[in-house]
C-alpha cells in the first residue's frame, strides 16, 4: 500500500494548493496598440499586445474589457477591423471574436509574420522573408502572393490610401515605395524615396495625400497622385516610430520617437509647434488621435498606455489618464494590508508602485525616489538624480495616516527612504546614521529592515554589521545594537516581533542573535551551520524562517530558542519566502524554478511546482485567497488562488525523488499535452473513505447525532416541559328541539334518548391489538447486529417504547430481556457504537432495574455487562491517564 501511495504522488502533476488566476501591472509592450469604435456602444476601445495575449480597454476610463485566449508564442503584430481582431505569433495569424476567442487560423507563411493590415473581406500579411499574402478571412484561403527581392525591396510598412479602391501602398527598407492593385495584382506606380528607410506610412486627413516616417528622423508629407512633396520635417529624436493627424479642426501632427519624446507640427505654417518629452521612458510604440476628438492616446515598450487631451492654449497634451505598470521587473513584492487588496511592488526601473487586486483604476503609482542632495549640484542631470531601484522594504499600517508607513533600501546605497503610501509619494525622511560622517567611499549600504507591529519605529541593518533604530514620525536615530557593531559581517535579516519585546537578526558571521527591542540587550546567540541570505518572521506563531547559502532552510520558533524545523531539498539560491497567514505553510521560490510549499506541523514538503522563469518574490496575502509572485525578466505580478479555500484538497508529504512539473505563468497558454496530464491527473488522487472501525482494540463512537441518544434518560423531563394542555372552548348546551320526537304506532309515546347497554365494556383489549415489533422479534430470535441496526433508525420515544415493550407487564419476556442484555455485552466486546450501548443500557436499567432485580437469570447476563464495562473503563482509563500526563509534560518542559 505504501509502494502505491508513493507511485502516485509521484506521478502526480502540477500543483495540488495552488491554480493561476490572473496576471497584475500588465498593460502594454513594444508593439503598437490598434483602435476600434464600437458603433452600438459609441465608444473607442484600445486593444494592447501583453506577451501571448492581448487586453481591450475602453478609451473614456481605461477600465479593461477583455483578456484574449493566450496564443501559444508572444504576438508579433497585432490588427483590427469592425468585427475581427487579427495576431500575428510565430509564422501563423489567429483571428480573436469579440476580443476573446480564436475564430479563424491561417496557415502558410514560411518565416515569422510581422506586419499585418485588414483590408475589407481580406487581411493582407507580411512575413521576414518578404512574401506577402492575401487571405480570404471567412474561408481562410489564399487570395494572392507576392514575393519581393529581399535587396531591391524589403517591406517595412504598408497602408490603404483613402478611396484609393483595392489599392495598397507598400514602403521599404531601401527606402522606395509602390502602389499595387490586389485584385488584379499589378504594379501600378514606385515612388523613388527619400534615401532613408520607410518606418511609418499614415493616411493624413487630405485624401491622395499620405505621411510618410523615415529612418532619418525626416518626416515627408506626399501627394500620391500627382507624386509630389508637399512638405518636409525633421525631427531630431531619431527614426520616426509612429505618425497621427488630427481631425477634430485642428491642422496638427503628431510624430513619435525611440527616446520617448512627441513632436507636434502645425501643418498649415508648416513648423515645429512643441514637444512633449518623456511621454513615455522608451521608444512611442504607437500614437493615435480620436476621431474628432481632441485626444492622443499613446502606449510605449514601457508598459505603460497614456491618454491626453489637448484643452489648454499653445497646442501641448496634458496628460488626462494612464495605466503604468513597471518598465523594469520588479525585485520584491509584499501585501501592504490586511485587506489583501493591494500589493506593493518595488522594480528595477526604480519605482515604487502598488496594485490593486480589485480593479486597475485602484493602483497608485508612488513614483521615483530623488537624490535631492544630487540633484542640487550644478550641472547634475535628472537620470544621475534618481535613487537607485529599491532592493527591499517593509510596510505598516498601523499610523501611515499620520506619517510615513514605509521604508524602503536601494541598492548599494546606504541611505534608507521612507514613503508615504496615503499621499502616494516618497516620504518626509532619507534616513542616514551619522557614523560614517556622510562619507560615500566606504562603500556601506542598507540590506535588511523592518518596521514594527505600532509603526513607530524603523529597524535598519547594514552591510557594515551595524543594526539602528529610527522613529519613523521624526527620522531621529533611537539607538543601535551592539557595543559597537551587531554583527562581524554584513546582516543579512532583521526582524521584530509583535509586541516590540525581541530584536531578532542574522548576519553573514553565521549567527543569529535576539537583543531586547528597548534596551537593545544581547538575549540570546544561536549559530547557523552556513551563512544567512535572508530571514523572515511570522509575527503571530514567533516562527522565524532563516533561508542558508547552502539552500537549506531552518525554522526557529522565538520562544524556545531553538530549531524546530529543517528543510532542504532547493537546488538554487532560495530567493524568497512567504508564510500562510495561520504560520502552517512556508512557501519558497528559488533560482531553481521551483515553488516549494512546507507544512510546519508535520515537517513535510506538500507542494512543489516548476515555473518557467525564476520566481524572484513572493507574497501570501493575510486572508491567504491568493499568492503574489513575481518572475525573472517579467513585468507583471502574477496571482495564483489557493484550491483549499473552495474544495477539498489532500495534502500528503512528497517522496524525496518526487519530479514536479511546469505550470504555465496565469494568463499564457499551456500546450494541448500539458492540458490532457493535468486533467488526468486531477482525478488520480480519490477521496479517502474511512473504515467503520480503525482498529478492533480502539473504542468507536456511533457517529449519529448527540439528539439521537443523549437524552433517552430525560424523556419524561423533556415531556413535562413541552406539555400544552389542549383547552377545549365551552360548547352551548344542546337547544331543545322545537318538536319533541314521537314513537310512531296507535298511542302516542314520546321517543327517550338512547342509553348505553349496562353489558357493554369501554375497557378496550389490548391482548387483541398488541403486535410484536421487528425490533422484538429480531431479539426473539437473538439476532444482536440487526436489533442494534433497528434501534439506530429509531428516535428517542420511538426508543423508549420499544424498551418498555419487553417487561412482561407490556406483552414482553423474561428471555427477550436477557437476549437485550446479551445484545449490549456483544456491542461492548466489539468497540463499536460504544455510546449507543451506553445510552441503551441506561435507558433499559432505569425502567425495569426492580424487574431485572427479581429475576435471577436477569441478574446473572447483567452482572457479565457490569464485568465487561470495568474492563473496559480500566484500560481506557489508563489510556487517558497517560496522554494527559504527556501532554502537561510536552506543555510545562523545554524542548
Amino acid at each position: 500500500h505504501a509502494e502505491t501511495e508513493i507511485d502516485m504522488s509521484a506521478g502526480k502533476k502540477g500543483s495540488v494548493i495552488f491554480s493561476g488566476f490572473r496576471a497584475l501591472g500588465l498593460y502594454s509592450n513594444h508593439l503598437a496598440h490598434v483602435l476600434r469604435f464600437h458603433k452600438k456602444h459609441r465608444e473607442f476601445y484600445v486593444l494592447t499586445a501583453v506577451g501571448q495575449c492581448f487586453h481591450t480597454y475602453n478609451v473614456s476610463k481605461l477600465g479593461i474589457v477583455a483578456v484574449s485566449n493566450a496564443l501559444p508564442e508572444d504576438i508579433s503584430s497585432l490588427a483590427a477591423d469592425r468585427m475581427l481582431v487579427y495576431a500575428a505569433y510565430g509564422k501563423l495569424i489567429s483571428a480573436f471574436a469579440k476580443n476573446k476567442e480564436v475564430v479563424h487560423t491561417y496557415k502558410g507563411h514560411q518565416a515569422d509574420v510581422h506586419l499585418l493590415l485588414p483590408f475589407g473581406d481580406h487581411l493582407i500579411s507580411v512575413d521576414k522573408d518578404n512574401v506577402v499574402i492575401i487571405w480570404d478571412v471567412e474561408s481562410e484561403d489564399t487570395y494572392l502572393q507576392i514575393s519581393y527581392d529581399k535587396a531591391s525591396f524589403e517591406v517595412s510598412a504598408l497602408m490603404h490610401p483613402s478611396t484609393y479602391l483595392n489599392k495598397i501602398l507598400f514602403g521599404s527598407s531601401q527606402g522606395s515605395l509602390q502602389l499595387w492593385n490586389i485584385k488584379s495584382n499589378k504594379l501600378l506606380f514606385t515612388f523613388p524615396g527619400w534615401a532613408s528607410a520607410v518606418t511609418v506610412l499614415q493616411q493624413t486627413p487630405a485624401v491622395d495625400v499620405v505621411g510618410v516616417g523615415l529612418a532619418s528622423g525626416q518626416i515627408i508629407v506626399h501627394n500620391i497622385r500627382f507624386d509630389e512633396t508637399l512638405m518636409k520635417f525633421q525631427q531630431d529624436w531619431g527614426p520616426v516610430t509612429a505618425l497621427s493627424f488630427r481631425t477634430d479642426g485642428h491642422p496638427i501632427m503628431a510624430s513619435g520617437s525611440p527616446i520617448g519624446h512627441i513632436g507636434l507640427w502645425d501643418l498649415e505654417e508648416k513648423k515645429f509647434v512643441s514637444q512633449m518629452r518623456d511621454a513615455h521612458t522608451t521608444a512611442i510604440a504607437g500614437l493615435t488621435f480620436l476621431q474628432n476628438e481632441p485626444l492622443l492616446i499613446t502606449n510605449g515598450a514601457d508598459n505603460a498606455i497614456r491618454v491626453w487631451i489637448f484643452d489648454v492654449a499653445g497646442g501641448d497634451g496634458r496628460l488626462l489618464r494612464q495605466r503604468i505598470g513597471h518598465s523594469a521587473p520588479p525585485t520584491k513584492i509584499r501585501h501592504h494590508d490586511q485587506s489583501s487588496l493591494n500589493i506593493l511592488s518595488a522594480g528595477q526601473d526604480g519605482t515604487l508602485q502598488s496594485f490593486s487586486t480589485v480593479h486597475e483604476r485602484f493602483n497608485k503609482s508612488l513614483g521615483h525616489g530623488n537624490n535631492y542632495l544630487a540633484s542640487k549640484k550644478k550641472g547634475v542631470t535628472n537620470d544621475t538624480a534618481k535613487l537607485p531601484a529599491i532592493t527591499t522594504f517593509a510596510s505598516e499600517t498601523a499610523r501611515q495616516s499620520d506619517w510615513d508607513g514605509i521604508i524602503a533600501c536601494h541598492r548599494g546605497f546606504l541611505v534608507t527612504t521612507t514613503w508615504n503610501y496615503q499621499k502616494g509619494s516618497i516620504g518626509a525622511h532619507k534616513l542616514e546614521p551619522e557614523r560614517f560622517n556622510k562619507n560615500r567611499s566606504l562603500n556601506v549600504h542598507a540590506t535588511a529592515v523592518d518596521i514594527t507591529s505600532c509603526g513607530n519605529f524603523a529597524v535598519i541593518a547594514l552591510s557594515s554589521g551595524h543594526i539602528d533604530v529610527y522613529n519613523m514620525q521624526s527620522g531621529f536615530h533611537r539607538g543601535h545594537y551592539g557595543k559597537d557593531k551587531a554583527h562581524a559581517g554584513a546582516v543579512r535579516g532583521v526582524s521584530v516581533d509583535a509586541l516590540n519585546q525581541l530584536t531578532v537578526s542574522v548576519g553573514a558571521d553565521r549567527l543569529l542573535k535576539i537583543w531586547r527591542f528597548k534596551s537593545k540587550e544581547l538575549l540570546h546567540t544561536h549559530s547557523l551551520p552556513a551563512a544567512p541570505a535572508s530571514s523572515l518572521l511570522h509575527r503571530d506563531s514567533g516562527m522565524l524562517a532563516i533561508a542558508l547559502d547552502e539552500f537549506t532552510i531552518h525554522i526557529l520558533d522565538m520562544e524556545t530558542r531553538r530549531t524546530v524545523r529543517r528543510f532542504s531539498g532547493h537546488r538554487g539560491q532560495i530567493n524568497d519566502m512567504t508564510f500562510s497567514p495561520d504560520g502552517r505553510w512556508l512557501i519558497t521560490a528559488s533560482m531553481d524554478c521551483t515553488i516549494r510549499t512546507w507544512d510546519l506541523p508535520s515537517g513535510s514538503l506538500v507542494d512543489c511546482f516548476l515555473v518557467d522563469a525564476a520566481a524572484v518574490s513572493l507574497s501570501m496575502s493575510p486572508t491567504g485567497n491568493f499568492l503574489a509572485s513575481s518572475h525573472v525578466d517579467g513585468l507583471g505580478i502574477y496571482l495564483w488562488s489557493n484550491n483549499t479555500l473552495c474544495s477539498m484538497v489532500s495534502l500528503r508529504p512528497l517522496p524525496a525523488d518526487y519530479e514536479p512539473t511546469v505550470i504555465m505563468l496565469p494568463g499564457t497558454c499551456p500546450s494541448r499535452e500539458e492540458e490532457e496530464v493535468l486533467y488526468a491527473d486531477s482525478s488520480e488522487m480519490d477521496e479517502y473513505i474511512s473504515p467503520a472501525q480503525l482498529d478492533e482494540h480502539l473504542i468507536t463512537l456511533s457517529l449519529l447525532p448527540d439528539s439521537r441518544w443523549k437524552n433517552l434518560l430525560h424523556l419524561d423531563i423533556i415531556r413535562v416541559c413541552h406539555y400544552r394542555p389542549f383547552k377545549i372552548p365551552p360548547k352551548l348546551p344542546k337547544a331543545a328541539p322545537f318538536f319533541i320526537p314521537t314513537i310512531p304506532g296507535l298511542v302516542p309515546q314520546f321517543a327517550l334518548p338512547s342509553t348505553p347497554s349496562e353489558d357493554q365494556s369501554k375497557i378496550v383489549n389490548l391482548g387483541v391489538l398488541a403486535q410484536k415489533s421487528t425490533f422484538y422479534l429480531q431479539l426473539e430470535k437473538a439476532l444482536d447486529n440487526n436489533s442494534l441496526k433497528l434501534l439506530r433508525e429509531l428516535g428517542p420515544s420511538a426508543i423508549e417504547t420499544e424498551l418498555r415493550a419487553l417487561s412482561p407487564d407490556m406483552g414482553g419476556e423474561v428471555r427477550v430481556m436477557q437476549s437485550f442484555l446479551k445484545m449490549i455485552s456483544s456491542i461492548l466486546q466489539s468497540k463499536r457504537d460504544f455510546d449507543l450501548a451506553q445510552a441503551y443500557l441506561a435507558l433499559f436499567l432505569k425502567l425495569h432495574l426492580r424487574f431485572i432485580a427479581d429475576q435471577p437469570e436477569l441478574m446473572e447476563e447483567a452482572e457479565s455487562v457490569s464485568a465487561h464495562l470495568e474492563e473496559m473503563w480500566m484500560s481506557t482509563q489508563t489510556l487517558l491517564n497517560q496522554n494527559i500526563c504527556l501532554l502537561s509534560y510536552i506543555k510545562s518542559a523545554l524542548l
